[in-house]
């Protein structure tokens, strides 16, 4: 053998290897090269367009949380205006015709000599009231014995009895209607035992 096949023939060292592809690439396979390049460059638009994707992606979902929450709010908003609106207009219809309760409770007060049918017709008209106003959710309120609760209660005097606790209702000159926590109209009360 001649001693250019033994060269030939025996392992290239790492530098020899990378010298070679720089001289092919160098002489004769600049195509490939660019082709390389152009790959590289694909990978790297493709990968920014990517992540522009992602970014954008995440904006519209967070946008869209954002909205869903927003009409949440809204509806829970306007669920309670209704029933605050629906409250309002009940208390003002009832605050008008608590007139028509009041004068059936004098009537029935200063009915006692009078006929019994009277009298019968007289509660049967009165129970009928409270029934129709316990459907529209209004409630009386205001007994005698009662705390006195100035959030309730509308004092117009005061007296000193031994028999009823401290602060407590003496008499009730006109009862206090309520719907749910609103006020319609307060009760007029006598304070007893108060400072």
């Amino acid at each position: 053998m001649s001693k250019q096949k033994k060269e030939e023939a025996a392992p290239q060292t790492h530098e020899e290897e990378t010298k070679e592809q720089n001289e092919q690439e160098a002489a004769g396979e600049p195509g490939q090269k660019k082709e390389t390049k152009k790959k590289e460059a694909k990978k790297e638009k493709d990968s920014g367009a990517l992540k522009e994707a992602q970014e954008e992606l995440q904006k519209q979902k967070d946008s869209y949380m954002r909205l869903a929450a927003e009409y949440d709010n809204y509806r829970k908003r306007t669920t309670a205006e209704k029933l605050n609106i629906y409250a309002d207009a009940t208390a003002k219809a009832v605050s008008e015709i608590l007139v028509v309760a009041d004068s059936l409770e004098a009537a029935l007060k200063s009915s006692k000599d009078a006929p019994e049918e009277f009298r019968k017709g007289l509660e049967l008209v009165n129970s009928q009231f409270t029934a129709a106003l316990q459907k529209l959710g209004v409630e009386a309120f205001g007994e005698a014995g009662e705390a006195f609760d100035p959030q309730l209660h509308n004092a117009v005097s005061k007296v000193e009895n031994e028999e009823l606790g401290e602060n407590a209702i003496a008499m009730v000159f006109q009862k206090g209607y309520k719907t749910g926590d609103k006020i319609i109209r307060h009760a007029m009360v006598q304070v007893a035992n108060c400072d």
